[in-house]
């Protein structure tokens, strides 16, 4: 399907069913287990606090919890404040953490397999995204992560449809790319920016700013949620489709040696409101924060700052000097036994785009209206911190 028919179908898609299996964000309040004992969890992520899509789905887990389980205490980290995501798994395993928002391809530096699944131009629909959960090769990736690092991994989440890149100049041509010191989220990425003639350099989102304003780095790959953080450092976003730049997703998990510890009670509450609530909010979050950042910085004209979405023939280029180098580097950097997987995931990314184009999905008929509570809700607190 031509990028430009993606684009016109995901801007006159407006959003409009209620969380899947959720009541409508504050309808009702949230069911009290006054007889469940307190719980403590400090859950850690890479990404940057509110308004960030997937930080405000944290914030939302916190308020959920501390209200069905009184007395619970839920405290939230970002940008690496607490451990990368690397070391939270270490610490997830040592029963020092109860609970990460992790990324694939950041947790490919511990384990490598976690790698497979991470690469542009494979999931580049919506609703291919959201069967994710039903991949033969994310449910290997559940089981290894709880076998081999006694990491419980409830879902995936996504990350911005529109991830891309960013620089204080246009990243747009291979020209552009040629040479440039540019920040990758994991080692995966650096295949694509090494093809495209740039010099990659992996790098945690909370070192991105001040390395984009003292130019150890001249540019970045990240997602929308990114751009709107770094937007001053580099204001020039580019996009080339859905997942057309970098293609990489979250996983929420929690410390199998802390869950054990829970009694039914807890874990049961603790999954149900990940699962049913959070998960199904963030995602909404996540397409909400696309389509309001994109309406609000979208430029037709690259020369000028703002969100710029190439067309199918720029498109093509960038596809055409990647050809199988995101594929090749999985094989060579990953375990032998790994290489069937990147291919099972090429396969199963081809058939879910396929089976769920552009404008099938009922994430993309979500009522943004619903949701934007939120984001004025951390606008505000915002405003009131840089008054103080």
């Amino acid at each position: 399907m031509r990028f430009i028919k993606q684009c016109n179908n995901l801007r006159r898609y407006g959003i409009a069913a209620a969380i899947l299996g959720v009541a409508t964000v504050g309808a009702t309040a949230p069911s009290v287990a006054a007889d469940v004992k307190p719980v403590t969890i400090r859950f850690t992520s890479d990404l940057t606090g509110p308004p960030h899509p997937a930080a405000i789905a944290k914030e939302f887990f916190k308020e959920t919890i501390e209200k069905r389980i009184p007395g619970s205490k839920v405290r939230t980290y970002y940008a690496g404040a607490l451990y990368n995501i690397p070391e939270a798994v270490e610490a997830m395993t040592e029963g020092n953490l109860e609970m990460a928002w992790g990324q694939f391809g950041k947790s490919a530096q511990i384990d490598p397999f976690m790698n497979v699944v991470v690469g542009p131009m494979l999931m580049s629909t919506p609703g291919a995204m959201n069967q994710l959960d039903n991949f033969e090769t994310v449910k290997m990736l559940k089981a290894r992560m709880a076998k081999v690092h006694d990491v419980k991994v409830f879902a995936t989440a996504h990350l911005s449809m529109y991830m891309g890149a960013g620089a204080g100049f246009r990243l747009l041509t291979l020209n552009d790319f040629k040479g440039k010191k540019i920040r990758s989220m994991g080692p995966a990425e650096n295949a694509a920016l090494s093809a495209w003639g740039a010099n990659p350099t992996t790098m945690a989102f909370g070192d991105v700013p001040p390395a984009l304003q003292t130019g150890v780095i001249d540019g970045l790959l990240t997602s929308l949620g990114g751009f709107n953080a770094t937007k001053d450092q580099a204001p020039f976003y580019t996009i080339a489709g859905i997942n057309g730049i970098v293609g990489d997703y979250y996983w929420i998990g929690a410390s199998g040696k802390w869950w054990r510890s829970l009694d039914s009670k807890q874990q049961s509450i603790i999954e149900d409101v990940l699962v049913n609530e959070v998960i199904p909010f963030q995602k909404k979050m996540n397409w909400c924060n696309d389509k309001r950042l994109l309406d609000k910085f979208e430029t037709k004209d690259p020369s000028k700052p703002g969100i710029y979405v190439m067309n199918s023939a720029e498109q093509k280029v960038l596809a055409d000097k990647l050809g199988d180098a995101t594929t090749n580097w999985l094989k060579k950097n990953t375990p032998d036994d790994a290489n069937k997987w990147v291919d099972k995931f090429k396969q199963e990314a081809k058939a879910a785009v396929a089976a769920h184009p552009v404008g099938s999905d009922s994430l993309e008929k979500t009522d943004c209206t619903k949701m934007a509570s939120w984001f004025n809700r951390y606008k505000r607190i915002k405003k009131k911190k840089k008054k103080k």
